[in-house]
């Protein structure tokens, strides 16, 4: 064989080694995607909504005294627990629908019996209460003018991210409640220390 015959059949052992190298390379499985192991933890759950409240409920029923209700009570609720109206009570003064907060005080006016101070009641129980935005529960925000669902919802929301309100003022920091709205609600509501 002359050196031209040796050469060729070189080149022709080489061309054969490379394509031989590329479709092995390119002919051969993947391979397999790696095992992912996930492990659940149990999430540490968010401060638990009581599923109770208690509230004071004096004047004119029949047992006054401090109850403990199911969450979501409103007055007509406290008034049964109570034992029901004294005979002179004076329903027509009170919010029988008004929704209750805990520690709370729904004072029940007798007939001929003078108005109680403002914010001397339970929040929503009379026309004119102030609401502790703080401890407000949703139903309670919804009675304030302007307040619905929705912004009543982002001020619970809000309170639970940044911790209770100081002042009434900064109620202006939940989006949606602007200084017209805050000019409606400013003598709704009020901060308890």
């Amino acid at each position: 064989m002359d050196r031209l015959q040796r050469f060729r059949v070189l080149i022709m052992i080489v061309l054969t080694a490379v394509v031989g190298a590329v479709i092995f390379v390119v002919l051969r499985p993947a391979p397999a995607a790696p095992i992912i192991t996930v492990t659940l933890r149990p999430t540490t759950p968010a401060t638990p909504t009581p599923s109770t409240i208690r509230v004071y409920v004096s004047g004119a029923v029949k047992n006054p005294d401090v109850y403990t209700l199911p969450v979501g009570s409103i007055v007509r609720d406290a008034m049964n627990v109570a034992g029901g109206p004294a005979g002179d009570a004076d329903l027509d003064r009170i919010n029988l629908a008004a929704p209750l907060g805990d520690g709370v005080q729904v004072h029940f006016p007798r007939k001929g019996e003078p108005a109680a101070a403002a914010g001397g009641s339970t929040p929503g129980a009379t026309a004119g209460a102030p609401i502790d935005i703080n401890t407000a529960t949703l139903e309670q925000l919804e009675t304030l003018p302007g307040i619905g669902p929705a912004i009543a919802q982002r001020i619970v929301d809000y309170r639970q991210a940044n911790g209770p309100f100081t002042s009434i003022e900064q109620i202006k920091d939940v989006s949606g409640i602007g200084d017209a709205l805050f000019e409606r609600l400013k003598d709704r509501i009020t901060v308890e220390p």
